[in-house]
């Protein structure tokens, strides 16, 4: 019995919370249509219709007043006219402007990718130079070896017949020092 009328005290609590919740959202919105609903059958006149635009915002003494001022507010058909016009022409001629400088940048923006391409097509031109020139030398190199092998190749050949007829190394170099120093006397 304990457990059943403390779940039956939650649920009254949960509905208390929710029609105060419930309260506080509806609440106003019917209080403010309640109080106009009584205050528009209690008055016996119509509501005003006032026309604020002619009446100037702030009042300025008028020793200190400028009439133009005032005249500003008030509505004329032919400055509505001008006005209408001036800010048709306003308009246009904003959208002349934002037009001109959109080609402007457009140009602007044409002239750098020009720029650019050119600026590519030249380190194309230098990457394609530098490649035929590693070609080139790569080339060249492959020569030289061949060049290289084939004079190792002759040398020895060289040596071998020198060695058939008699020829030894520790000879020929005690002989060349020998001569080296006979040419310096």
């Amino acid at each position: 019995m304990g457990l059943s009328c403390g779940g039956v005290v939650v649920r009254f609590g949960l509905w208390v919370v929710a029609l105060c919740i419930a309260g506080y959202i509806v609440a106003p919105p019917l209080y403010w249509h309640f109080i106009g609903v009584v205050k528009h059958s209690s008055s016996a006149c119509a509501p005003c219709v006032c026309d604020c635009s002619s009446q100037p915002l702030i009042s300025i003494p008028q020793g200190l007043s400028n009439s133009s001022f005032e005249d500003c507010a008030k509505h004329n058909p032919k400055v509505d006219g001008d006005t209408e016009k001036n800010v048709a022409e306003l308009l246009s001629e904003e959208l002349n402007l934002r037009e001109t400088e959109a080609l402007k940048n457009q140009h602007r923006a044409n002239m750098a990718l020009l720029e650019s391409k050119k600026i590519a097509s030249q380190y194309q031109k230098e990457a394609d130079k530098c490649n035929s020139g590693m070609e080139t030398c790569e080339e060249a190199r492959e020569k030289a070896e061949m060049a290289l092998v084939a004079q190792k190749k002759l040398t020895a050949l060289w040596e071998l017949r020198a060695r058939q007829k008699g020829w030894k190394e520790g000879v020929a170099k005690s002989n060349t020092r020998s001569q080296g120093k006979v040419q310096n006397a």
